[in-house]
């Protein structure tokens, strides 16, 4: 039963996030580094929070995401972990990789078999885009980001294909981790084997990025 609603959920991976503490300072890092600029995405007003973005390859984008220093602060936590003080720290120096997004055609349901709490899902808006993310009410990430989060788009394409190809394409999603048999089951349970590389090692995740410089790791 299982495997047949992860079959009809179609998972596929939707994209990838780099936390920043400034975003025009993260576009200067990922220029520097890959040769592109990334071009500015939008708000989102629920969570006071703006992006950056750009393809990375077939049906995946790029994304990278700021607290917006512009719009008032929430009465509630912002996503991907961004008020939390060790991300914080994490993202002072440069951005960083903080996780992974796989859409399906039905949240609830993947909710439904999910071994981890997810959170709640959330109707999110970004002018005229609309989608359902998972989003736990502290507005921590599962397992740290080494599971994706989960995304779900009302007609079950995101808006890759709007975004400018720069010439930037994901290799790989590389998770490093103390206990990679956890992991694996969990992302097994979830539909998304093979979506990315586990290793055994400090917890941590990384992007293998092929740019017009070459080969480069976002970690």
């Amino acid at each position: 039963m299982t495997a047949d609603i992860i079959h009809s959920l179609q998972p596929q991976l939707d994209h990838i996030v780099m936390g920043c503490r400034d975003l025009g300072d993260a576009k200067a890092d990922i220029e520097n580094r890959c040769g592109v600029s990334v071009p500015d995405g939008g708000k989102h007003p629920m969570m006071s929070t703006h992006n950056a973005l750009m393809q990375a390859g077939g049906d995946t984008y790029f994304e990278l995401i700021a607290i917006d220093p512009d719009a008032p602060a929430p009465d509630h936590r912002r996503w991907f972990s961004l008020d939390d003080p060790a991300t914080e720290a994490h993202i002072a120096a440069r951005p960083r990789a903080l996780c992974w997004v796989v859409g399906v055609r039905d949240l609830d349901a993947l909710k439904a078999i999910s071994p981890i709490d997810l959170g709640r899902v959330l109707n999110v808006t970004r002018g005229d885009l609309h989608w359902r993310l998972t989003v736990p009410d502290d507005g921590h990430l599962p397992t740290g980001g080494l599971l994706p989060a989960f995304i779900e788009w009302p007609d079950g394409k995101n808006p890759c294909h709007n975004m400018p190809d720069l010439g930037v394409r994901l290799n790989q999603i590389t998770i490093s981790t103390p206990e990679p048999e956890t992991i694996s089951d969990l992302m097994a349970a979830c539909g998304v084997s093979g979506f990315a590389n586990i290793v055994k090692g400090k917890k941590g995740l990384r992007f293998d990025m092929t740019t017009p410089y070459g080969m480069v790791t976002l970690d």
